[in-house]
């Protein structure tokens, strides 16, 4: 049965004193014996300064990306045996804004991953596919092309992750893909995954998308969707708490 989890990913968003409120504000018991994990993607500065609290409170940490080489001259970057130094579990690989921002391509992402594995990190994969791939009709093709570039290079070590599924134009904009829609890409995923083998088609597969209290059971209840990487409504921790008790309530056992 796939691991359930919600994550919250914070973008280029916070300080030292939005982190300690924000702990402060999940404290009192409502985290304790949950059947979802908990996993925070904050800002890498933030991490030495969370890394207790949350540990304390039965929340892993990660990173947002990281960089495919151990150490060297790239400024600005941070290597994936950096962030499990400073506290890190996880780590965000391909999110769409680093595919389009930053142009990061499927192999790009790959060498992520094979990174991430190098430090021990769990890979939390990103795929997803823009407005006008879809309306095309290349949804599938492209999120099955974002998938295999990472499969070749760690094949079932994929399965140490989770999966998130990220439509482009539901990120940020509102938007989100109906319950119905979302459940037809990751029951596609998982079909990619179980071809590879049964342990990959166990992973998690979470949705991402514009995620928040209102839609969150809708989506939880569809067969395939393990869970959420929440954006914006991660940020506030009254609407990301409404979002893991709704996984608590009509999530997939």
């Amino acid at each position: 049965m796939p691991q359930r989890i919600v994550a919250g990913n914070w973008k280029m968003h916070g300080s030292r004193a939005f982190s300690a409120g924000y702990l402060k504000s999940l404290e009192g018991g409502a985290l304790a014996g949950l059947g979802c994990d908990v996993l925070l993607f904050p800002p890498a500065i933030l991490l030495p300064l969370l890394s207790t609290p949350a540990s304390d409170l039965g929340i892993e940490l990660g990173v947002q990306t990281v960089h495919p080489e151990p150490q060297g001259a790239f400024t600005g970057e941070l290597a994936a045996e950096m962030a499990a130094d400073a506290g890190a579990v996880w780590t965000l690989l391909g999110h769409s804004e680093r595919r389009q921002l930053f142009g990061e391509s499927d192999e790009d992402v790959a060498l992520r991953a094979l990174a991430a594995r190098r430090a021990g990190l769990k890979p939390m994969l990103c795929v997803g596919e823009s407005l006008a791939e879809r309306q095309r009709g290349d949804a599938d093709a492209v999120v099955t092309g974002q998938l295999d570039a990472v499969l070749e290079l760690l094949g079932d070590d994929l399965a140490s992750g989770g999966i998130a599924y990220e439509p482009v134009w539901a990120i940020g904009s509102g938007e989100t893909a109906s319950p119905e829609m979302a459940q037809a890409m990751h029951s596609m995923i998982r079909g990619v995954l179980r071809r590879r083998s049964e342990r990959l088609a166990e992973m998690p597969i979470l949705y991402g998308g514009s995620v928040k209290p209102e839609n969150a059971a809708a989506l939880f209840s569809e067969n395939d969707i393990d869970g959420a990487l929440v954006g914006g409504a991660s940020l506030d921790p009254a609407a990301f708490l409404a979002i893991i008790m709704a996984m608590e309530t009509h999530g997939n056992p």
